[in-house]
């Protein structure tokens, strides 16, 4: 199936010159906001939904095949920071491995990127090459290596696991981590995710995420899998995290 930007460029539309696209998408717009003011919403944030994927996918291209996020949002500096030269890391759920790699060779340290997409995998062992850098395809918890690791990190993971004490839990005990670095988006970044809900509509930013987070529900999250917060900061409306597993009361 093409996506939504190549569909849009294969289309009659792209023939417009600019100045008619855009009258074009003016009226059509004007037109829904006529409407009824919910039912206008929900079309809008219908029309929205199809901006932001669009766009996305472009970001991808212009970024050269990294999101432009990465660059713009600086979020990989929070991961290299946090990480000293020689420790081992599992990054589950890597994507393309850019996250990984910037470890692995800004950080000095010893990194496995595990992906359950066989084209993620692919690209990532294309693009980044490093002595110290390996990515593994397969679906955590169950294919996590049974190796102990110092950190884990999961950026913009959890949001897109049903059951998230157990996924964390499973992963602990396998790789003996001593901290996890996390990277998630918050519910409340915008007014626009709990008018989405009042109007019936699915209100998070990805059809794949199970959940989205407030400082609350990520910290009671976490303390329900058995972890504590070490350093929480929000940024670009994203929760970023550290953590560490609780010690057990006999101090094992």
């Amino acid at each position: 199936m093409k996506s939504i930007a190549k569909r849009a460029l294969s289309a009659p539309f792209r023939l417009l010159p600019v100045f008619a696209r855009r009258r074009l998408v003016h009226a059509v717009v004007t037109a829904a906001s006529s409407r009824p003011p919910a039912d206008a919403l929900r079309e809008l944030l219908g029309f929205d939904d199809v901006v932001t994927g669009a766009t996305n996918e472009v970001a991808l291209v212009y970024g050269g095949g990294v999101h432009v996020k990465h660059r713009l949002m600086q979020y990989h500096d929070f991961f290299v920071s946090r990480i000293r030269p020689g420790e081992r890391v599992l990054d589950v759920g890597c994507g393309y491995g850019a996250v990984a790699h910037s470890i692995a060779t800004r950080a000095d340290a010893r990194v496995t990127g595990l992906d359950m997409d066989h084209d993620n995998v692919a690209r990532a062992r294309a693009r980044f090459g490093s002595a110290h850098l390996q990515f593994v395809e397969g679906v955590a918890p169950q294919d996590v290596p049974d190796e102990v690791f110092d950190v884990v990190v999961a950026s913009n993971v959890l949001e897109h696991v049903e059951h998230r004490q157990e996924f964390l839990q499973r992963i602990q005990r396998r790789t003996r981590a001593r901290r996890w670095l996390i990277r998630v988006p918050m519910a409340d970044r915008d007014w626009r995710v709990p008018l989405r809900a009042e109007l019936g509509l699915f209100a998070f930013s990805d059809p794949t995420h199970f959940t989205e987070y407030t400082r609350e529900s990520f910290d009671a999250e976490m303390a329900a899998a058995g972890f504590e917060v070490r350093h929480l900061q929000v940024n670009w409306g994203e929760i970023w995290a550290e953590v560490a597993p609780r010690a057990s009361p006999n101090g094992s």
